[in-house]
Order: C-alpha cells, then sequence, then structure tokens
C-alpha cells in the first residue's frame, strides 16, 4: 500500500508527529496539517488517497471538514478520530460519507487495519473507473472489445449488474462471447478475487453432471473410488457459469433450483448438506423461451436464473466491431505466438466486413490467430487467410438445390427435420457447422438425429472436426 497518500490532519503537535511517524512506518506517503483549514488546503493541493482528522479541531473541526471534503470533486477515504463514547458523532460522520472512524487514543493494530481496508477499497475504484475511461475511450471492457453502440449497451448492463449478487442469464448464439461477458461481470464484482468456475453443461455425459456440479462421496455410486468436490465448492465465495444450461437434463435442473433457493447443497451419497455462497451465472445459444415451451428447461429455473439478461448479438448485426476486434487478436495473437504482424489489409478488412461469420467471434478469432501464425510480413493479406475463406458469397443465394419447401399442414417437427438435414447436406454433414449455422449446441444435433434414427449418413461424407 505505499502508493497511497495520507494526510493526518490533528491539533495536538505529539499525537499529530506521532501517527505521522506511525503511518509512514508502515509504508505510506504521509503529510500533517494543524487543523481543518489547513487540511482542506493541502487536501486540494496534494490530493492525498486518505485522510485521518481529529473530530475536535479549532477553527475547523473534522465533522466540518468532512462536509466540505464530501463536496469535493474526487473521491477520498475519509477516517475520523473520535472520543470515546462520541457515539452520536460517529454516526452522523458515517451518515456523511467517512469510510470509518477509531476511538482516541488510536489502537495502532485497528487504525493499521482501517487504512490497508481504505487503501484497498480504493485501489477497486480506481481499477473500476480505469475500466470505465478505457471504455469510453478505447470500446474496450475487460476482455470485450467493440465501439459500436451495440456493444456499449452490453458494457452498460454489465457496469450495472457487475457489483451485485443477482443472477444473470446470458443469451446469444455459439462463439458471441458469452463466456467473456460471465468472466467482465466476475472481474468487476466485488468476487473478483476469488474462483470463477465456468462448466459447459452439453459436454458433460448425462450420468456424470451431477457429481460434476454438485460433487459426490466414495462409494456414492459404482466407480466412485474418493469424494470429488463439485464446482459449487470449487467456486465458493466467487462465481459459477453454468454454459449451455439449456442442455441440463430436466432432473438436474430440479436439483439445481433447490440449491439456488436453500443455498445449500448436498453431495451425492452424503447424509448431511453443506452452506454455500455462490453467485451463479447461466449462458445458452437457444432462445430460453423456446426451450422452456418445449420441456428443456424448466419453467421455475428460468425465471430463477433471469434475473438480469444479457444478450450477445451475432457478430452479423454490429459489423463494425470487426476492424477494432481483429487488430485486438492480432496483438492477442503476437503475444501467443511470439509474433510481430501490425495489422490486416484495408482488402482483408473488407474480405471480414462483407463476411457474415456464422461462427461468430470465435470463428473470426480462429481465422487471425491461423493468419498471424502463417504471415510472412508485418500485414496480413488475403493470402494469409484459409484458401476457401471468400470463396463464397457471405450469403449463400436462396436456390431450389438449398432451399426447403414446406406444404400447408407440415408440422413444426417435420419442418425442423427438414431444416437440420437440408443445412448438414450444405456443410457436407460437418455437425460442428451445421450446429452453429442452426443457432444449437452440438449436442443438440446429435440428440436431434438420434432422435430422426440417422447420424446423417444419408449426406455426402462425415466431414473432418464434426
Amino acid at each position: 500500500m505505499g502508493w497511497e497518500r495520507v494526510l493526518i490532519v490533528e491539533d495536538e503537535e505529539n499525537e499529530r508527529s506521532g501517527l505521522a511517524e506511525l503511518v509512514s512506518a508502515w509504508g505510506y506517503r504521509t503529510d500533517t496539517a494543524r487543523d481543518g483549514v489547513e487540511g482542506l488546503e493541502k487536501i486540494t493541493s496534494l490530493e492525498p488517497g486518505i485522510v485521518v482528522a481529529d473530530l475536535k479541531m479549532p477553527h475547523m473541526d473534522g465533522m466540518e471538514l468532512l462536509e466540505r471534503v464530501s463536496q469535493l470533486p474526487r473521491e477520498l477515504a475519509f477516517i475520523l478520530l473520535t472520543a470515546q463514547g462520541s457515539v452520536d458523532a460517529a454516526v452522523a460522520a458515517m451518515k456523511l460519507g467517512a469510510y470509518d472512524f477509531i476511538e482516541k487514543p488510536v489502537n495502532p493494530t485497528r487504525l493499521r487495519n482501517i487504512l490497508q481496508n481504505a487503501a484497498r477499497q480504493r485501489g477497486t475504484d480506481r481499477e473500476l473507473e480505469a475500466t470505465r475511461r478505457l471504455l469510453r475511450d478505447s470500446g474496450k471492457l475487460g476482455s470485450l472489445v467493440g465501439p459500436s453502440r451495440k456493444m456499449h449497451e452490453i458494457f452498460h448492463l454489465i457496469e450495472l449488474v457487475a457489483p451485485s449478487t443477482a443472477s444473470v442469464l446470458i443469451t446469444g448464439e455459439s462463439g458471441t462471447g458469452k463466456e467473456l461477458v460471465a468472466r467482465t461481470i466476475h472481474e468487476l464484482s466485488p468476487r473478483k478475487n476469488k474462483p470463477f468456475v465456468a462448466i459447459n453443461c452439453a459436454a458433460i455425459p448425462e450420468t456424470l453432471i451431477e457429481s460434476e456440479i454438485f460433487g459426490h462421496e466414495k462409494g456414492a455410486f459404482t466407480g466412485a473410488l474418493e469424494r470429488r468436490t463439485g464446482c459449487f465448492e470449487l467456486a465458493e465465495s466467487g462465481t459459477l457459469l453454468l454454459d449451455e444450461i439449456g442442455e441440463m437434463p430436466v432432473g438436474t435442473q430440479a436439483k439445481l433450483l433447490r440449491v439456488l433457493e436453500d443455498r445449500k447443497l448436498r453431495r451425492l451419497g452424503s447424509k448431511s448438506e453443506t452452506a454455500i455462497d455462490v453467485r451463479v451465472l447461466a449462458a445458452t445459444n437457444i432462445v430460453p423461451e423456446e426451450a422452456v415451451a418445449r420441456g428443456r428447461l424448466r419453467n421455475d429455473l428460468y425465471y430463477r436464473l433471469n434475473v438480469f439478461n444479457i444478450h450477445m448479438p451475432p457478430l452479423r448485426d454490429h459489423k463494425e466491431d470487426i476492424r477494432s476486434l481483429t487488430q485486438n487478436l492480432i496483438k492477442e495473437m503476437n503475444t501467443k505466438h511470439q509474433r510481430n504482424i501490425r495489422t490486416a489489409s484495408d482488402s482483408v478488412m473488407q474480405m471480414f466486413e462483407s463476411f457474415l461469420w456464422p461462427g461468430n467471434v470465435r470463428e473470426l478469432r480462429n481465422t487471425v490467430e491461423r493468419a498471424v501464425i502463417v504471415c510472412d510480413s508485418s500485414v496480413i493479406e488475403p493470402r494469409h487467410l484459409p484458401p476457401s475463406f471468400g470463396s463464397k458469397p457471405a450469403q449463400i443465394p436462396v436456390s431450389d438445390a438449398n432451399a426447403i419447401h414446406l406444404g400447408v399442414g407440415t408440422t413444426v417437427g417435420e419442418a425442423e427435420r427438414q431444416l437440420i438435414m437440408k443445412t448438414l447436406e450444405s456443410t457436407r454433414n460437418n455437425k460442428t457447422r451445421a450446429a452453429e449455422i442452426l443457432g444449437i449446441s452440438l449436442k443438440t444435433l446429435h440428440n436431434k438425429l438420434k432422435e430422426y434414427g440417422t447420424q446423417g449418413t444419408q449426406v455426402t461424407s462425415d466431414a473432418i472436426g464434426s
């Protein structure tokens, strides 16, 4: 905390010099003032981060000084020194915005703790203000980038909800940056120094998901050879992101709802409950209202998680951010791969801005990373992009070959099946790409194909990466 400047305002010379010597010994830059009048002058000129002022002083006492300070266009931590039993004065000071108070004679341990906490809080406030300034100046918030109006609206929502404990449901297509939103919320919250744990509900087999989330005791089931700590306990005092919440089995959703309501969990095979303090964020790439209507997402869980909603738009809807995103990704990949690529050419940027990016920012990231690796100059040119990039129009025109013809009376289920199969056909059975285009998870696509009694074998070939 040695960078913090502390001003001691005390009319008694011995106490003033004693406090200054003590605070300086703890590593703070220390200044002194003999009364409130001199104190106000030094607050204006020296701009200390913390003020320690006596309540009883001639000319201007500590309470009046606090009132004057509260009107200044800058924030500082004000600590009031009071006589024993001056409870009313201390309460009044706190109402005026004092950070804390300490009774005389000063207990050095208590004073040091208060100074440390005040300096730490000041650091947090400065970081948040620096983040906001960065947002205003360059369109960034944490790892999120984008000077567009859409992204600024998202940044504003994140800043609003981050300090609270409210649950947040983050929606948007695959690859739009939902986990980055969750991480940014965590980093701007009071829990930022505690764990951030993310679990993808679509990537865990149904038989194991409860164990992954809630943990289990040794012998809870066949193969449970030792106790396992679940994600909730791993995220204690921090933040837990439940990604692809719509893929969680309905039975597990019921248990999750109970944990969220009771703030207690029971490991599989345990007879006792454990209290938890975890902020839960959830994300999904499907429309949650549709998932509720189809019985894939419990209505009560949806309302419990959807206290605050942040929707990430697809990249095609905010193409004005592509240049900033690309430049930021080049810097990131330079560090990752020890390269020194300066920028991308205008022709590459134009190609990027005319492409629809079905994989959104994730696809842009992968494209930029490949280009940085293969680039043989300081500027990324079209020749550094994947050979197939831009070889087709950004949006495939509708024709008889790729259109779906639905007659009156076609059921929703049949229409969905035809859409999925036609999309697979257009991607040469690349299931990963098909899932991205359809806006569903890969697990959902596989489940649909299983429901149809096929894994897409009737289309041309099974593409690599499906």
